[in-house]
């Protein structure tokens, strides 16, 4: 169980939680909860969870190594992200970068900051399906406790700021 949202009319700011990874479509995310975000008077937090998993049975000064890199290009990508919507859009999101699992560590956030309301995805558009964390939004487990915003990749940049 979640705790509970502050909202607006409490003191607090309605935060729209993007996920970032390296798929073409958490473009489309991002930019839905940026404008989101300034049309409400809202706030942008964009998410970068580095999987764990894949530094996992290195040497330990590989482990680092790879870990180390793996963060440095999330902050990277966020960085780039988070400069094009500030210029495009013109709201200040907030980056952060998690190692984790990714449906946990989207929880995590979601607790520890009680203003996250909307969680926004976008989906794929190859064949293989709307994408992970879009089935799991869906899926019979419902892994987020907040409501979610799911973005279609065929939605172009102005589309997406007609809808906001």
């Amino acid at each position: 169980m979640v705790s509970k949202r502050i909202s607006p009319s409490e003191g607090g700011k309605r935060k729209f939680l993007a996920i970032i990874d390296d798929t073409p479509e958490c473009l489309r995310a991002a930019e839905y909860a940026a404008w989101r975000a300034k049309t409400t008077g809202g706030a942008a937090v964009f998410l970068y969870v580095v999987h764990s998993s894949e530094f996992q049975g290195q040497w330990f000064g590989v482990e680092e190594i790879m870990r180390a890199e793996a963060t440095e290009e999330a902050s990277t990508r966020l960085g780039r992200i988070a400069d094009n919507l500030r210029e495009k859009v013109g709201v200040e999101p907030e980056t952060l970068v998690r190692e984790g699992d990714i449906v946990a560590e989207i929880g995590k956030v979601i607790e520890e900051d009680q203003e996250i309301a909307i969680l926004v995805l976008a989906s794929g558009e190859g064949k293989d399906g709307p994408g992970p964390l879009v089935s799991a939004a869906v899926g019979k487990g419902a892994a987020f406790p907040i409501p979610v915003t799911i973005i279609p990749f065929s939605l172009d940049e102005d589309e997406i700021a007609s809808l906001c």
